[in-house]
């Protein structure tokens, strides 16, 4: 029997930047590996969080996107995690487990949370970024109140608890036991398959004969799933090739790679160029890429036709019962975040289901779920899921697009130009200015703020070409959460127009350097219903602009990406 593992208390320093953002705290690689303790300093502040009763002998998850760094703090988390009285860690093997994976394992297993190294869909490898998320017993990111006593504990730090000799073996399936010093049971470590319990859920709310029949029967549709080197891949070898029948080839960048290729593992038009591409020659029926985290999708038909996030919830909301899960669990609510297109809206009401408007972030929908009070929500930012886990979820949001495609035997296109002669359409398009200066971009959406206060501001008037837009109402936006009375401030800039059409400015809190600011633009039309985005678009742009002054104050000339 080995002598037990020495537990250490080592004495440090607090850092001022380390504010979980909206997705737990992203920096820069080289934050974490040069600033001494960076890392540790941050992890004893997430244990330090939770109180020792419930932290002893408890569960908790840990798993990562693969991205660089992964392995090296996934080491320190297992020597913190037993020096801080944890009980069993459950490790995705290899130290890889997708978001919407550790979502489902934490609430499988009754863990009190679970510890994600991800940085989501920013770029990774030793120039890149690296994220650590903290999720609470339900599965989804901690609330607020949990990750501003997360930063405050982070600000006075002196000191963390660390077992240095304990070294664990992620390559292997099963048990690993270790015994500490001074602590009377056995600390274990349970490396899990990554895909298993996740795939066994999904199982369970699909109809996976019917999908498997689609996408492999006698007239089988075609597929091409882009896994952009991230998390995703194993998932959708193991559900779509082994078990639904795709062909492999169907199946494009599923080997995990610490750098992403190199590549932005961020579902969209910009980055996910290798599926759009293909999608374009027209030999595919159906395309669909997923971030570095697996919990983004971005949907494509034939020849590349765009499906906007918002209006791809739209869609899975108006065929819900394609979906077996809904068939049994009835639709509690739809949700979705502020800054995405009223299209939901349309649904809800024709069908009399309540719909949640809430700030950004998923924690919203949790709570909303928890309560038992939502069943479907989506985000512009690619982000669509139910209420099976608490996390946005990539593969889900496919299987919910393949479901309906099954039952209707309709293309991709003519399912969502049957929805917009149904509801009517809502136009979509956001501007990202990336890595703006941040005082430039605060002074900025500040004077806006003061401009729209104005009580001359609402009811007026602008005019572009032969388009006039009057103002209806103008805020910043704030939630109170029907569940906790919770509030939420400064949730984004919002401009109405009295047709419905909407402008919204918001400064984003998911980069790890300089601010993005966005800018959310959106008209509703019931009769030019297939014209081009940006075209219809043009006028509310224009006005966007020129209200913000954005150019003139940040000094570019155009945004660094259109979606």
């Amino acid at each position: 029997m080995d002598s037990p593992l020495q537990v250490l208390t080592v004495p440090t320093a607090p850092y001022p930047d380390q504010r979980p953002g909206t997705s737990g705290l992203r920096k820069k690689v080289y934050v974490f590996q040069s600033r001494r303790n960076y890392l540790h300093n941050f992890i004893q502040s997430i244990f330090s969080s939770i109180d020792l009763r419930d932290r002893q002998g408890s569960t908790m998850v840990v798993g990562g996107d693969g991205r660089f760094f992964n392995q090296a703090a996934i080491e320190v988390i297992v020597q913190m995690a037993a020096a801080n009285g944890v009980g069993r860690l459950i490790i995705g093997h290899h130290g890889i487990m997708s978001t919407p994976a550790i979502s489902c394992v934490i609430r499988k297993y009754k863990a009190i949370g679970g510890i994600i190294l991800t940085a989501s869909h920013n770029p990774g490898g030793p120039d890149g970024d690296f994220g650590i998320k903290f999720n609470t017993a339900n599965g989804g990111p901690a609330k607020e109140a949990v990750t501003n006593k997360i930063f405050q504990i982070s600000r006075t730090i002196e000191k963390f608890a660390i077992c240095p000799g304990l070294r664990v073996d992620l390559t292997t399936l099963g048990k690993q036991m270790f015994d500490l010093e001074n602590k009377f049971k056995p600390f274990t470590v349970e490396i899990v398959g990554s895909v298993e319990s996740y795939a066994n859920l999904l199982r369970n709310i699909f109809d996976f004969a019917a999908l498997k029949e689609l996408l492999s029967g006698e007239n089988h549709i075609q597929i091409k799933l882009d896994a952009m080197h991230g998390v995703v891949g194993p998932y959708v070898r193991r559900i779509f090739c082994e078990e639904l029948g795709c062909s492999a080839n169907s199946a494009i960048n599923c080997v995990p790679l610490e750098d992403f290729g190199g590549q932005h593992p961020d579902p969209n038009l910009t980055y996910a160029t290798d599926l759009v591409d293909s999608m374009k020659a027209g030999q595919h029926d159906f395309g669909a890429a997923f971030d570095g985290d697996g919990d983004r999708n971005m949907i494509l038909g034939r020849h590349g036709f765009f499906v906007t996030p918002s209006d791809s919830v739209a869609v899975i909301a108006a065929n819900i019962f394609c979906i077996p899960y809904f068939q049994q669990t009835g639709v509690r609510g739809f949700a979705r975040s502020m800054p995405t297109s009223t299209a939901l809206d349309r649904v809800a009401k024709a069908t009399k289901i309540e719909l949640y408007e809430t700030p950004t972030g998923w924690k919203f929908f949790g709570n909303l779920m928890d309560a038992g009070r939502l069943s479907l929500c989506g985000e512009e930012s690619f982000g669509t899921g139910g209420d099976h886990i608490r996390e946005k979820d990539g593969l889900w949001a496919v299987l919910a697009w393949l479901s309906i495609l099954a039952t209707k035997r309709q293309s991709v296109e003519d399912i969502l130009k049957d929805h917009w002669l149904k509801y009517g359409r809502n136009y979509f398009t956001r501007y990202d200015y990336e890595d703006v200066d941040i005082d430039a971009a605060c002074e900025m959406m500040e004077d806006l703020e003061i401009v729209m206060a104005e009580k001359s501001f609402v009811k007026q008037r602008f005019a572009v070409g032969d388009k006039i837009y009057q103002v209806e109402t103008a805020d910043n936006f704030e939630y109170a959460d029907p569940v906790d009375s919770a509030i939420s401030r400064n949730q984004g800039l919002r401009i109405i127009f009295s047709d419905g059409s909407r402008i919204i400015y918001r400064l984003s809190g998911t980069g790890s350097e300089g601010a993005t600011v966005q800018i959310y633009i959106e008209s509703y039309e019931k009769e030019q219903i297939f014209q081009d985005t940006q075209m219809m678009l043009a006028p509310l742009a224009t006005i966007a602009l020129k209200i913000s002054q954005l150019h003139e104050r940040t000094g570019r000339t155009g945004p660094s990406i259109i979606t």
